[in-house]
């Protein structure tokens, strides 16, 4: 295992190698983030338990870092906090050792990474073109290698499009699920914090010890119903104009998911897309003069400011009151059309972003590419959904990036999804209580699983009924005088097959399965130790043909 000093010396070369000075806004110096590695080895040393131990990360510089200035992206803004806000706290006392604070689009107005006195923070794969922002310098700290993971915060899409554009993971919680205390709000009712990660589990490890369940009350969700992950996918007429070469890629996102088992299901996404131009267009911005509007006015002009960013604080103000309630209203309802169009899906598949501008692109254009990039992003927060980002391959060499949306508090719930994104599916042999019909086959169906084929075994098995509630079969291998047995091939989440073997009883065991074709599938055996006294069943070739004949 690596240690926390051989980690923070790794990254401190990293960052010399990749020579992306624009990332940050404070690094801090290398001594000082070895002197607290070395203080996390000792601490495992004397038998302490530090899940993060052996990992560094990064933070967006509008979240609070003791000894280090808040900014916001504004040095005339800087603050010097007295403590940790309580996401990188959490993370600290885990074993994490912190980087530095990374560079974002001012005051967290913008989706392209660009807006920043601290310079414009490029594309990790191609510095041609955007990083994505506002959570520029923390999303390409991870993908450059140089940290494990890094926060963010996401009010309309900041923490999944620089994901998306620099092929990495993006977790978006639900609002609430992570405190926000601690961050320079852009608007305060609708931020999060977020987590950027090289892969799925480092992202959710990492938001595990971030989140609180205190913090917001979890509501009682509808139970939901068995049968594989049901995923809304629009047509492809709704999706607007994309980049060339993106509809395919996003059509085979959702031929991926189908293909791991997942029901596809058409969706209206007019709701969505109706709300998204309300973020900026409609009074919902006023929040973001609540925030630090008065602090704008006063340095109109000022080299510290963003002169885009500025300009979209300080039209807020003159907002007036009534169009706020209108617009609330108006996005009640689409609030709720949204809801009907989602019927029991369990998420909504999107392009996370529309395309991927170059720096000459938003420079000529700042306002109109920036907005285009939210076209799928600026809804979730405003309609109170829970989303991550995900990479789904290449197009043209740079990255592409799908995103899951779902209902609050479907955090894990999408993750799971995701993971058939990220995790190729496993499959599963069952001959007995798990078959379709028999009264275990829900487990299967509730974990996401799906029926590839029905076959038999080799003629290599023998088959006994076992004392068991409810009642099962044992599936051994024989030396001799073995049978073909029926058998069902089912296809599962490489998750759903771990929670399904946490929970399996002895004397049941998982083992391979020599199928008649020839090929070999995990499968369910029986520990021999459990035949004593068990009647033989292979004669009748299955187990449902045992059942039919003895009932």
């Amino acid at each position: 295992m690596i240690t926390a000093v051989e980690r923070v010396r790794a990254a401190y070369a990293r960052i010399a190698r990749a020579d992306r000075p624009e990332v940050w806004i404070d690094l801090r110096a290398r001594e000082d983030a070895e002197a607290d590695a070395a203080a996390v080895d000792a601490r495992i040393a004397a038998g302490e338990r530090l899940p993060l131990a052996g990992t560094v990360f990064a933070v967006k510089g509008n979240i609070d870092v003791a000894g280090l200035p808040t900014t916001a992206g504004c040095p005339a803004y800087a603050y010097r906090p007295a403590a940790d806000a309580p996401a990188v706290a959490r993370l600290k006392a885990a074993g994490a050792v912190l980087l530095g604070t990374t560079n974002l689009d001012q005051f967290a107005t913008g989706l392209v990474g660009t807006r920043s006195p601290y310079g414009a923070v490029r594309n990790a794969v191609d510095p041609a073109y955007v990083s994505g922002g506002s959570s520029s310098g923390s999303a390409v700290a991870v993908a450059l290698g140089i940290a494990d993971f890094a926060l963010g915060t996401d009010t309309a899409g900041s923490g999944r499009v620089p994901a998306a554009l620099n092929g990495i993971v993006g977790l978006k919680p639900t609002i609430g699920l992570v405190p926000t205390d601690g961050v320079v709000p852009a608007c305060a009712s609708l931020d999060c914090v977020t987590v950027f990660a090289r892969t799925l589990p480092e992202a959710e490890r990492a938001l595990s010890f971030m989140a609180a369940p205190s913090a917001r009350e979890l509501p009682a969700l509808e139970q939901r119903r068995p049968g594989p992950w049901r995923i809304a996918v629009p047509d492809p007429g709704q999706l607007g104009e994309l980049d060339k070469g993106w509809p395919e890629a996003f059509r085979s996102a959702a031929t991926r998911l189908a293909d791991a088992g997942a029901e596809i299901l058409p969706v209206d996404l007019t709701p969505f897309t109706e709300a998204a131009a309300m973020l900026y267009e409609g009074a919902f911005v006023a929040e973001r003069y609540t925030a630090v509007g008065t602090f704008v006015d006063a340095r109109a002009g000022s080299a510290d400011l963003d002169p885009t960013v500025a300009g979209i604080i300080s039209r807020a103000r003159d907002i007036p009151a009534h169009r706020l309630y209108a617009d609330r209203e108006k996005l009640s309802a689409l609030r709720t059309r949204a809801v009907v169009a989602l019927g029991d899906a369990d998420a909504l598949l999107l392009p996370t972003t529309p395309g991927h501008p170059t720096l000459a692109e938003v420079a000529a254009d700042p306002v109109g590419t920036n907005a285009r990039l939210g076209r799928f992003t600026n809804s979730t927060n405003l309609f109170d959904l829970a989303a991550v980002a995900v990479p789904a391959g290449e197009v043209n060499g740079l990255p592409f990036g799908v995103m899951l949306i779902g209902p609050a508090f479907t955090d894990e719930r999408l993750a799971r999804v995701a993971g058939l994104l990220t995790t190729p599916p496993l499959r599963l042999a069952v001959v007995g209580a798990h078959l379709s019909g028999q009264p275990l086959n829900g487990q299967l169906l509730a974990l996401g699983g799906r029926l590839v084929r029905t076959t038999t075994t080799a003629p290599a098995y023998r088959l006994y009924a076992l004392d068991t509630v409810p009642p099962k079969p044992g599936l051994v291998r024989a030396r001799e005088g073995g049978a073909a047995i029926e058998t069902e091939v089912w296809q599962l989440p490489a998750e759903g097959l771990g929670a399904l073997l946490a929970a399996l009883p002895r004397p049941m065991a998982l083992g391979s399965v020599e199928l008649a074709d020839g090929t070999s599938v995990p499968g369910f055996l029986c520990e021999p130790e459990a035949l004593d006294g068990a009647r033989e069943i292979t004669s009748y070739g299955g187990w449902r043909a045992a059942l039919a004949a003895t009932s």
